[in-house]
């Protein structure tokens, strides 16, 4: 095996979504997600997340699997509607599955990374207004404050949100995922506004609940990169990622429209004028709430387009090289994106960067030897893990890195036809099989942490 090195105290990590895995529905409140699989094709397969990998249950033989891939961090979410069912009165057998998983996890040595909220909103504060209601950030504080007074005291890194300009765009205004709204611009900017605030409330709770605690958030992005190396290249691409998109659907999930105001106190002037009286009014209470000091960023990283300078100063998208590489889900497989993306943010925000979701979807299954044979994930992993090394050799200070996902799982509107995990699940049994990539990943952690011992 090829040995990429990373810096001896770097942290390894796999990631999953509570709604994606859970399961046991029956103990916990109606998400916005259980409505939205009732919509009569609004899931490819017309599955839904009442079983999953009904990790629920079997969370003791996950937190297994985790131990014996040897990785230093997990990151995980809790489930709004089965810690306060009805979005606001807490549930103590929810709260105890929490520090059941929690207690696992720490007696295998590892470390809980907690994100609060990975888009199963409970049902009853959608029907309230949802993302469009101006008391969410209320409602969060709350949520989050009493996770953080619960767990605090053994979890020590939180996220507040995961991907808002996935759960927002896809759910408010393009209607692919829950709750399936289709809202106009002024209704959609304030909806984005208020995940912002909403942030911002979480970060406070996360404070006052947990003592000592680091609070960051996970962050998707568009993440384009120079088609070359060129100076002109790279000047393009920085410009090009770091402006607003052109198009309906490509601004909404901006890196400057969601990150500035969190690390700079404001929108981008670029907002402003684009959406003029459409943007919500950022008062100086707002500013002094979304913008508190963050002690890491989070980001996802799968796929990016490349650029290219236009020869005048401005940049252009270019083509993808006849025949490049997609995952089953037709993303490009484009390993420059996480060199890039990484790079740019540390330069722009100067806060340190965990890379919280990689990975791709593949069409595994089980061969006639029992294991899952899946080549094309172990490639994705050590191209992107180089590039992700290469930004860090250029100066980006980048902590830790998590594998999406730990195990197949309820991807969203596609249900379970695809598969993104280091860990092969047979739905029907819940049979877990560790897949040629996680026995890669494996052995990586492995290699480093004896490098990081000495040995």
């Amino acid at each position: 095996m090829e040995k990429l090195e990373f810096p001896a105290d770097f942290e390894w990590g796999a990631a999953t979504a509570a709604f994606q895995i859970e399961g046991g529905r029956e103990e916990r409140g109606d998400s916005v997600w259980d409505a939205f699989c009732k919509v009569r094709g609004a899931i490819r397969d017309g599955s839904d997340g009442s079983i999953a990998c009904d990790h629920y249950r079997r969370y003791k033989e996950d937190v297994a699997i985790l131990s014996a891939l040897g990785v230093d961090n997990y990151r995980f979410s809790a489930a709004w509607p089965r810690v306060m069912p009805d979005g606001e009165t807490p549930n103590e057998r929810g709260l105890d599955f929490y520090d059941r998983l929690v207690d696992e996890l720490l007696a295998k040595g590892i470390t809980p990374f907690l994100t609060l909220y990975h888009w199963d909103l409970p049902l009853a504060l959608h029907e309230r207004g949802g993302w469009l209601n101006k008391d969410m950030p209320e409602y969060f504080y709350r949520y989050a404050y009493l996770l953080a007074s619960r767990l605090g005291d053994r979890v020590k890194n939180f996220m507040t949100f995961n991907e808002p300009q996935c759960f927002i765009p896809y759910g408010y205004r393009l209607g692919v995922h829950a709750p399936g709204w289709r809202v106009n611009d002024k209704e959609l900017l304030f909806a984005m506004h208020n995940v912002l605030r909403a942030h911002g409330a979480g970060v406070s709770a996360v404070r006052a609940g947990a003592a000592g605690a680091r609070v960051g958030i996970a962050m998707a992005a568009d993440a384009d990169y120079p088609l070359s190396d060129s100076a002109e290249d790279i000047a393009a691409a920085k410009k090009e990622i770091f402006s607003l998109k052109p198009g309906a659907d490509r601004w909404m999930s901006n890196i400057v429209h969601w990150n500035d105001p969190i690390y700079f106190g404001d929108y981008p002037a670029e907002s402003y004028e684009r959406f003029g009286n459409d943007m919500p009014v950022m008062t100086a209470e707002d500013k002094k709430l979304i913008a508190q000091p963050l002690d890491f960023h989070g980001q996802n990283c799968y796929s990016g387009s490349p650029v290219q300078s236009d020869g005048a100063g401005g940049y252009k998208m270019a083509d993808f090289p006849l025949g490049s590489a997609k995952n089953s889900l037709g993303w490009g497989v484009t390993p420059r994106a996480i060199w890039f993306v990484t790079k740019c943010l540390y330069e722009r925000y100067r806060v340190p960067l965990y890379i919280t979701e990689n990975g791709i979807c593949c069409n595994d299954w089980i061969h006639e030897d029992g294991a899952v044979h899946d080549a094309d994930r172990v490639d994705f992993m050590k191209k992107y893990l180089k590039q992700l090394k290469r930004a860090m050799d250029e100066g980006a200070d980048v902590r830790g890195y998590f594998a999406w996902s730990l195990m197949d799982n309820f991807e969203w509107a596609d249900g379970y036809a695809e598969r993104f995990g280091l860990v092969y699940v047979d739905y029907a049994s819940q049979k877990r099989t560790i897949k040629d990539s996680g026995l890669y990943y494996k052995a990586l952690i492995a290699h480093n942490k004896t490098r990081r011992q000495g040995r």
